[in-house]
């Protein structure tokens, strides 16, 4: 499959050290690249222009702020066509994390964070189940999560060959 976007050789180099340490700082970057701190800035702000880079993340550990269980839940939804306004509701909702319009057999699919059961109990019947058109969910705890990743520049990119750009 081949991307839309080209991006060379540097392009990908700064992607991976900026998804390994997304503080890192461009002199650094530049070091590592063999290139100037004002060429690494003016990449970076082309990769954010092109919406590639969409900003940093700041990535906390829920357990150690008070909220022990995580869920995900399966929305099933009365009329499929209602989905931007459940949506608009759920964007109101602060213990959702993450919120997908899916195929299969529901309609949306939930990352949720919550205190203890108790709490998640309360989301679901005073909170999400009080949504219009939402007709019933399906819930599952996660026991334990083992990692989470972006996936590597490398293997987005394999088997294409990089645009030869010469380093601005």
């Amino acid at each position: 499959m081949q991307s839309s976007i080209q991006l060379d050789k540097l392009d990908r180099t700064i992607l991976e050290i900026l998804l390994k340490d997304a503080r890192t700082p461009y002199l650094e970057i530049a070091r590592m690249c063999n290139v100037s701190g004002a060429t690494v800035h003016l990449r970076i702000q082309k990769l954010e222009k092109l919406g590639i880079i969409k900003g940093s993340r700041l990535t906390l550990d829920y357990k150690k702020l008070g909220l022990g269980v995580c869920a995900f839940l399966g929305i099933y939804l009365d009329k499929c066509d209602s989905f931007e306004e459940v949506f608009t509701h759920m964007e109101q909702i602060p213990e959702i994390v993450e919120c997908h319009y899916t195929t299969g057999v529901y309609a949306i699919f939930l990352k949720v964070h919550c205190r203890d059961t108790h709490h998640l109990r309360d989301l679901l019947i005073e909170k999400i189940q009080t949504i219009p058109f939402v007709r019933r969910t399906e819930t599952f705890i996660s026991l334990q999560q083992n990692f989470e990743r972006e996936p590597s520049v490398k293997d987005i990119f394999r088997g294409e060959t990089p645009s030869e750009e010469t380093p601005a």
